[in-house]
């Protein structure tokens, strides 16, 4: 997607101690398509599983999906496709090759457990991948569909582990909204599946049930949030004091907006926060008046009352969640780690790319780095703390036409800190280390990497700053 999206930069206001404010931009992946987002918290790491809506999209046209990851829920890195249904990455044997939809990620046991909703012999069905960490690979324990009923309303799987160890599977759409306990195995169905109980007595119609369930619990109360009335799609919820209900509707956390048709929630708790994610078309409607499924995926910060409801939001903001914590520039970070770009893409490293030699012989790691830069496009980090003072950076490029990539700190216009020149080897593709000087910098920024050239510049792998 080569939209040029313009959205203002959020403020970083640096006081004593070194605090500071600093806000996501939504949409929150600006480099694909993303939807139906499913948050997971695991080792201080919150892992957002999507679905992938391709640039070409008219209609739903979904083929994988895609794993990100935030420690400060502003700076995402892209870890690209973790699962899929069509060749290479076709996960499930028996899917019919289309319809990757919304899905949920588990942990359970040292093991992660991802339900993926797809079509089986022309019908919607529900699938469960099983793999050792929250990466992938996910393999298909079963050989065959964990729900599959030739019932067109089994797809939006959510998945929740109570505090007594009981699992349970909700899902639905467009009809009731179904559920059944998981055994501790967490590949087979235990007991029936049942119709949950939602009573919407007292509640606005946009509040009612359409489809993506996703259960949570907050201290002992239970909820149960949905996308609301089609369409267009706000975020309604019930509460319940039992994982099972009945259920309670409580009215929207989100109303439906006309900018956006569809949305789907996903909640966590994260450092003694919550958010609730969701999507919109923003992205899409920069450049393109007529609607097509091209989603992009949001996040807000979402507060409780004293009686556990929730305290409603608006439509999805340009300004998003707040950053918890910096990050540090002394590490290698990938380039594919971002708080908001314009005009650059990801892309996988082909089987050529991941064994061209780094140092001495060394191959290339399984990974990604950012493609389709041009000129005037960039990336922007936030909240980068230089706490030690930076005196130079080092960053891993493959040259194509060459160019250089110019350093800017708190705005994109902001004050140039180091530019560093890549010139093309004639070598075509070749992975190299370069370092340039930067000016003594200190204090927390914002970070922006300004590409600057002619016709395809160059491919951005990591960089590092390395202290005074």
């Amino acid at each position: 997607m080569k939209a040029k999206v313009i959205i203002v930069a959020s403020f970083l206001t640096i006081v004593s101690g070194m605090s500071f404010v600093a806000h996501a931009h939504n949409p929150i992946i600006q480099t694909k398509y993303t939807a139906d987002p499913a948050p997971m918290v695991y080792n201080d790491t919150v892992f957002l599983y999507t679905s992938h809506d391709e640039d070409t999209a008219f209609g739903f046209e979904m083929f994988n999906w895609m794993l990100y990851t935030s420690t400060d829920m502003v700076n995402w890195t892209d870890h690209g496709i973790v699962a899929g249904v069509k060749e290479p990455f076709k996960t499930f044997a028996w899917a019919d090759g289309h319809s990757a939809w919304a899905p949920q990620c588990i942990a359970r046991n040292g093991k992660f457990y991802f339900y993926c909703p797809t079509i089986y012999k022309g019908k919607m069905a529900i699938g469960v991948a099983v793999a050792n960490t929250p990466y992938g690979p996910f393999t298909d324990p079963l050989g065959k569909p964990l729900v599959s009923r030739s019932n067109p309303s089994d797809y939006d799987p959510s998945v929740f582990i109570d505090d007594d160890g009981q699992a349970y599977l909700y899902w639905g759409g467009n009809g009731p909204c179904y559920f059944s306990k998981l055994n501790e195995d967490m590949i087979s169905l235990s007991g029936e599946i049942k119709v949950a109980s939602i009573d919407f007595t007292g509640t606005a119609p946009e509040a009612s049930y359409t489809e993506g369930p996703w259960l949570f619990k907050r201290k002992n109360h239970y909820y149960l949030s949905w996308a609301s009335r089609c369409c267009p799609e706000g975020i309604g919820y019930a509460m319940s004091v039992t994982p099972e209900g009945p259920w309670k509707c409580m009215g929207t956390i989100m109303d439906p907006d006309q900018r956006s048709s569809g949305n789907h929630p996903g909640v966590i708790e994260y450092k003694g926060n919550w958010y609730v994610f969701g999507f919109n078309y923003a992205i899409q409607k920069q450049t393109l008046s007529k609607h097509y499924e091209r989603r992009s995926i949001c996040v807000e910060q979402m507060k409780f009352n004293e009686d556990g409801s929730i305290q409603k939001l608006p439509w999805w903001s340009t300004k998003g969640a707040s950053q918890i914590g910096t990050l540090n520039p002394y590490v290698q970070n990938e380039a594919e780690t971002m708080a908001f770009s314009e005009g650059v893409k990801t892309q996988a490293a082909t089987e050529w790319e991941r064994n061209v030699a780094w140092d001495k012989g060394k191959k290339m790691a399984d990974r990604l780095f950012v493609s389709s830069i041009h000129n005037g496009d960039y990336i922007q980090v936030q909240g980068v703390d230089f706490s030690k003072g930076a005196a130079s950076v080092e960053v891993g490029v493959a040259s194509l036409y060459g160019g250089k990539m110019e350093i800017h700190i708190d705005k994109i216009d902001g004050p140039t800190i180091g530019t560093v020149q890549i010139n093309t080897s004639g070598e075509g593709d070749i992975w190299k280390k370069i370092q340039a000087p930067v000016t003594n910098t200190k204090g927390v920024h914002d970070v922006y990497f300004v590409f600057r050239g002619e016709k395809d510049l160059f491919l951005f792998d990591w960089w590092s700053f390395l202290a005074k």
